[in-house]
Protein backbone atom coordinates (compact mmCIF):
# COMPACT_ATOMS: atom_id res chain seq x y z
CA UNK A 1 0.00 0.00 0.00
CA UNK A 2 2.73 2.32 0.78
CA UNK A 3 4.77 2.03 -2.76
CA UNK A 4 1.20 2.56 -4.13
CA UNK A 5 0.54 5.71 -2.11
CA UNK A 6 3.51 7.49 -3.41
CA UNK A 7 1.93 7.13 -7.41
CA UNK A 8 -1.20 9.51 -6.10
CA UNK A 9 -0.44 13.11 -6.57
CA UNK A 10 -2.24 13.89 -2.94
CA UNK A 11 -0.11 12.30 -1.30
CA UNK A 12 3.00 13.58 -2.63
CA UNK A 13 5.39 15.59 -0.70
CA UNK A 14 4.36 19.06 -0.13
CA UNK A 15 6.00 21.92 -1.68
CA UNK A 16 7.10 23.48 1.35
CA UNK A 17 9.95 22.72 3.87
CA UNK A 18 9.85 22.99 7.76
CA UNK A 19 6.40 23.72 8.09
CA UNK A 20 7.31 23.28 11.92
CA UNK A 21 10.10 25.61 11.95
CA UNK A 22 7.57 28.73 10.24
CA UNK A 23 5.85 31.62 11.81
CA UNK A 24 2.40 31.61 12.08
CA UNK A 25 1.83 34.58 9.44
CA UNK A 26 4.15 32.32 7.57
CA UNK A 27 1.73 29.21 8.02
CA UNK A 28 -1.14 30.79 7.46
CA UNK A 29 -0.14 32.97 4.29
CA UNK A 30 1.37 29.53 2.80
CA UNK A 31 -1.67 27.66 3.00
CA UNK A 32 -3.75 30.96 2.07
CA UNK A 33 -1.89 30.73 -1.13
CA UNK A 34 -2.39 26.76 -1.69
CA UNK A 35 -5.82 26.99 -1.04
CA UNK A 36 -5.96 29.77 -3.87
CA UNK A 37 -5.32 27.18 -6.68
CA UNK A 38 -8.52 25.06 -5.52
CA UNK A 39 -10.89 27.14 -7.17
CA UNK A 40 -9.04 27.40 -10.31
CA UNK A 41 -8.48 23.53 -10.54
CA UNK A 42 -12.57 23.26 -9.99
CA UNK A 43 -12.91 25.69 -12.69
CA UNK A 44 -11.63 23.09 -15.14
CA UNK A 45 -13.59 20.34 -14.78
CA UNK A 46 -17.07 22.33 -14.90
CA UNK A 47 -17.87 20.75 -17.95
CA UNK A 48 -17.49 17.35 -16.05
CA UNK A 49 -19.77 19.03 -13.04
CA UNK A 50 -22.44 19.75 -15.67
CA UNK A 51 -22.44 16.49 -17.65
CA UNK A 52 -23.55 14.78 -14.17
CA UNK A 53 -26.08 17.43 -12.79
CA UNK A 54 -27.89 16.89 -16.30
CA UNK A 55 -28.18 13.18 -15.12
CA UNK A 56 -29.60 13.82 -12.40
CA UNK A 57 -32.19 16.71 -12.42
CA UNK A 58 -34.31 13.99 -15.23
CA UNK A 59 -34.25 11.59 -12.65
CA UNK A 60 -34.91 13.92 -9.63
CA UNK A 61 -37.88 15.40 -11.67
CA UNK A 62 -39.07 11.64 -11.86
CA UNK A 63 -38.89 10.97 -8.12
CA UNK A 64 -35.10 9.36 -8.01
CA UNK A 65 -33.15 10.51 -4.83
CA UNK A 66 -29.05 11.54 -4.84
CA UNK A 67 -26.73 9.25 -2.49
CA UNK A 68 -23.39 10.29 -1.58
CA UNK A 69 -21.32 7.78 -0.25
CA UNK A 70 -17.67 8.50 1.09
CA UNK A 71 -15.18 7.65 4.28
CA UNK A 72 -13.78 10.09 6.27
CA UNK A 73 -13.55 13.38 5.62
CA UNK A 74 -15.07 12.92 2.16
CA UNK A 75 -17.77 10.79 4.19
CA UNK A 76 -18.70 13.64 6.30
CA UNK A 77 -18.89 16.52 3.40
CA UNK A 78 -21.42 14.15 1.84
CA UNK A 79 -23.54 13.72 5.44
CA UNK A 80 -22.71 18.08 5.58
CA UNK A 81 -24.16 18.99 1.83
CA UNK A 82 -26.67 16.56 2.50
CA UNK A 83 -28.11 17.16 6.01
CA UNK A 84 -28.75 21.31 4.63
CA UNK A 85 -30.64 20.55 1.56
CA UNK A 86 -33.89 20.14 3.82
CA UNK A 87 -34.01 23.40 5.95
CA UNK A 88 -32.08 25.34 3.26
CA UNK A 89 -34.88 24.00 0.13
CA UNK A 90 -37.66 22.78 2.00
CA UNK A 91 -37.41 19.27 0.57
CA UNK A 92 -37.71 16.18 2.81
CA UNK A 93 -34.77 14.90 4.62
CA UNK A 94 -34.75 11.56 2.57
CA UNK A 95 -34.00 13.46 -1.05
CA UNK A 96 -30.62 14.14 -0.41
CA UNK A 97 -28.75 11.27 1.21
CA UNK A 98 -25.13 11.39 2.55
CA UNK A 99 -23.97 7.98 3.86
CA UNK A 100 -20.60 7.58 5.46
CA UNK A 101 -18.69 4.02 5.91
CA UNK A 102 -18.54 3.50 9.77
CA UNK A 103 -22.60 4.90 10.22
CA UNK A 104 -23.12 8.21 11.50
CA UNK A 105 -20.92 7.53 14.67
CA UNK A 106 -18.45 7.94 12.69
CA UNK A 107 -19.34 11.66 11.77
CA UNK A 108 -17.87 12.61 14.81
CA UNK A 109 -15.34 9.83 15.68
CA UNK A 110 -13.34 7.41 12.91
CA UNK A 111 -13.90 3.82 12.60
CA UNK A 112 -11.12 1.58 12.07
CA UNK A 113 -11.34 -0.03 8.54
CA UNK A 114 -14.44 1.11 7.71
CA UNK A 115 -13.28 2.61 4.82
CA UNK A 116 -11.90 -1.33 3.30
CA UNK A 117 -15.33 -2.99 3.29
CA UNK A 118 -16.19 -3.08 -0.54
CA UNK A 119 -19.31 -4.15 0.19
CA UNK A 120 -20.67 -2.14 3.34
CA UNK A 121 -21.71 0.67 0.80
CA UNK A 122 -24.30 -1.11 -1.09
CA UNK A 123 -25.46 -2.94 2.43
CA UNK A 124 -26.02 1.32 3.61
CA UNK A 125 -27.86 2.26 0.39
CA UNK A 126 -30.06 -0.33 0.25
CA UNK A 127 -31.43 0.47 3.87
CA UNK A 128 -32.54 3.38 1.90
CA UNK A 129 -34.34 1.30 -0.55
CA UNK A 130 -32.18 2.46 -3.40
CA UNK A 131 -33.88 2.12 -6.82
CA UNK A 132 -33.43 2.92 -10.75
CA UNK A 133 -34.23 6.61 -10.46
CA UNK A 134 -31.24 7.38 -7.62
CA UNK A 135 -28.14 8.78 -8.77
CA UNK A 136 -24.78 7.67 -6.39
CA UNK A 137 -22.15 9.89 -6.12
CA UNK A 138 -18.81 8.35 -4.66
CA UNK A 139 -17.01 11.07 -2.63
CA UNK A 140 -12.89 9.98 -2.18
CA UNK A 141 -9.82 12.46 -2.35
CA UNK A 142 -7.41 9.44 -3.32
CA UNK A 143 -9.87 7.81 -5.89
CA UNK A 144 -9.45 4.39 -4.41
CA UNK A 145 -11.08 3.88 -1.23
CA UNK A 146 -12.98 0.67 -1.66
CA UNK A 147 -16.06 1.08 0.21
CA UNK A 148 -16.73 3.70 -2.36
CA UNK A 149 -15.46 1.94 -5.39
CA UNK A 150 -17.56 -1.60 -4.18
CA UNK A 151 -20.53 0.92 -3.86
CA UNK A 152 -20.10 2.36 -7.34
CA UNK A 153 -19.68 -1.13 -8.62
CA UNK A 154 -22.73 -2.22 -7.32
CA UNK A 155 -24.76 0.65 -7.90
CA UNK A 156 -23.76 0.23 -12.07
CA UNK A 157 -24.59 -3.57 -11.91
CA UNK A 158 -28.36 -2.35 -11.26
CA UNK A 159 -28.34 0.36 -13.50
CA UNK A 160 -28.27 2.93 -11.18
CA UNK A 161 -26.43 6.45 -12.18
CA UNK A 162 -23.54 6.98 -10.61
CA UNK A 163 -20.97 10.42 -10.64
CA UNK A 164 -17.78 10.42 -8.45
CA UNK A 165 -15.69 13.37 -7.13
CA UNK A 166 -11.88 12.12 -6.90
CA UNK A 167 -8.74 14.52 -6.82
CA UNK A 168 -6.35 12.10 -8.68
CA UNK A 169 -6.11 11.38 -11.82
CA UNK A 170 -6.86 8.29 -13.97
CA UNK A 171 -8.47 6.93 -10.33
CA UNK A 172 -10.43 3.29 -10.66
CA UNK A 173 -13.53 5.15 -8.56
CA UNK A 174 -13.42 7.44 -11.89
CA UNK A 175 -13.20 4.73 -14.03
CA UNK A 176 -16.10 3.05 -12.47
CA UNK A 177 -18.86 6.26 -12.38
CA UNK A 178 -20.26 7.06 -15.05
CA UNK A 179 -19.90 11.08 -14.62
CA UNK A 180 -16.54 11.44 -12.89
CA UNK A 181 -15.63 14.47 -11.45
CA UNK A 182 -11.94 14.80 -11.54
CA UNK A 183 -10.31 17.70 -9.15
CA UNK A 184 -6.47 17.40 -9.19
CA UNK A 185 -5.16 20.13 -6.76
CA UNK A 186 -1.99 18.36 -6.64
CA UNK A 187 -0.04 17.69 -3.31
CA UNK A 188 -1.25 18.86 0.33
CA UNK A 189 0.21 21.77 2.16
CA UNK A 190 0.65 18.99 5.08
CA UNK A 191 1.78 16.43 3.06
CA UNK A 192 -0.75 13.85 2.54
CA UNK A 193 -3.23 15.93 4.83
CA UNK A 194 -6.78 15.49 1.97
CA UNK A 195 -8.68 17.55 4.36
CA UNK A 196 -7.14 20.25 3.21
CA UNK A 197 -6.98 21.19 -0.37
CA UNK A 198 -8.70 17.90 -1.54
CA UNK A 199 -11.56 18.42 0.82
CA UNK A 200 -11.90 22.40 -0.01
CA UNK A 201 -12.59 20.81 -3.56
CA UNK A 202 -14.45 18.46 -3.19
CA UNK A 203 -16.73 20.91 -0.52
CA UNK A 204 -16.98 23.48 -3.64
CA UNK A 205 -18.22 20.82 -6.17
CA UNK A 206 -20.88 19.31 -3.69
CA UNK A 207 -22.23 22.82 -3.17
CA UNK A 208 -22.62 23.41 -7.13
CA UNK A 209 -24.05 20.05 -7.51
CA UNK A 210 -26.83 20.32 -5.18
CA UNK A 211 -27.06 24.16 -5.53
CA UNK A 212 -27.64 23.54 -9.12
CA UNK A 213 -30.28 20.90 -8.83
CA UNK A 214 -32.38 22.57 -6.53
CA UNK A 215 -32.52 25.52 -9.25
CA UNK A 216 -33.65 22.99 -11.37
CA UNK A 217 -35.79 21.85 -9.72
CA UNK A 218 -37.64 24.80 -8.48
CA UNK A 219 -36.38 25.27 -5.31
CA UNK A 220 -35.30 28.75 -5.79
CA UNK A 221 -37.23 31.94 -7.47
CA UNK A 222 -34.66 34.56 -8.73
CA UNK A 223 -32.20 34.43 -6.06
CA UNK A 224 -34.39 33.27 -3.07
CA UNK A 225 -34.71 30.34 -1.21
CA UNK A 226 -38.74 30.40 -0.85
CA UNK A 227 -39.02 26.97 0.19
CA UNK A 228 -36.41 27.12 3.30
CA UNK A 229 -37.44 25.69 6.43
CA UNK A 230 -38.28 28.74 8.73
CA UNK A 231 -37.03 26.42 11.64
CA UNK A 232 -35.73 29.78 13.58
CA UNK A 233 -35.38 33.23 14.27
CA UNK A 234 -32.87 34.45 11.98
CA UNK A 235 -34.70 32.53 9.15
CA UNK A 236 -38.00 33.91 9.85
CA UNK A 237 -36.73 37.41 9.73
CA UNK A 238 -35.36 36.51 6.29
CA UNK A 239 -38.46 34.91 5.64
CA UNK A 240 -40.37 38.06 6.04
CA UNK A 241 -37.95 40.43 4.14
CA UNK A 242 -38.41 37.82 1.39
CA UNK A 243 -41.83 38.61 1.18
CA UNK A 244 -41.83 42.16 1.38
CA UNK A 245 -39.38 42.31 -1.79
CA UNK A 246 -41.48 40.32 -3.76
CA UNK A 247 -44.35 41.65 -2.95
CA UNK A 248 -44.10 45.17 -1.52
CA UNK A 249 -46.43 44.27 1.60
CA UNK A 250 -45.28 45.48 4.81
CA UNK A 251 -43.43 43.30 7.40
CA UNK A 252 -46.51 42.90 9.85
CA UNK A 253 -48.78 41.53 6.60
CA UNK A 254 -45.49 39.42 5.27
CA UNK A 255 -44.79 38.19 8.93
CA UNK A 256 -49.15 36.94 9.00
CA UNK A 257 -48.78 35.85 5.52
CA UNK A 258 -46.09 33.71 6.42
CA UNK A 259 -47.61 32.43 9.71
CA UNK A 260 -50.84 31.45 7.26
CA UNK A 261 -49.40 29.61 4.66
CA UNK A 262 -45.97 28.65 5.67
CA UNK A 263 -43.66 29.42 3.37
CA UNK A 264 -41.66 32.30 1.19
CA UNK A 265 -43.14 30.63 -2.12
CA UNK A 266 -47.09 30.22 -0.59
CA UNK A 267 -46.50 33.85 0.69
CA UNK A 268 -46.36 35.46 -1.90
CA UNK A 269 -48.04 33.52 -4.15
CA UNK A 270 -51.31 34.46 -1.76
CA UNK A 271 -50.51 37.79 -2.52
CA UNK A 272 -50.22 37.35 -6.09
CA UNK A 273 -53.29 35.35 -6.63
CA UNK A 274 -55.51 37.72 -4.04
Amino acid sequence: MAENLTLLATESASHYEDLDKQSVDTLLRQMNAEDKTVPLAVEKVIPAIEALVNQIVPRMEQGGRLFYIGAGTSGRLGVVDASECPPTYGVPFDLVIGIIAGGDGAIRKAVENAEDDPNQAWKDMEAFGIGPLDTVIGIAASGRTPYVVGGLKAANSRGILTGCIVCNGGSVIAAEANYPVEVLVGPEYVTGSTRMKSGTAQKLVLNMISTTVMIRLGKVRGNKMVDMQLSNHKLVLRAIRMVCEATGVTEEVAANLLETHGSVRNAVDSVKKG
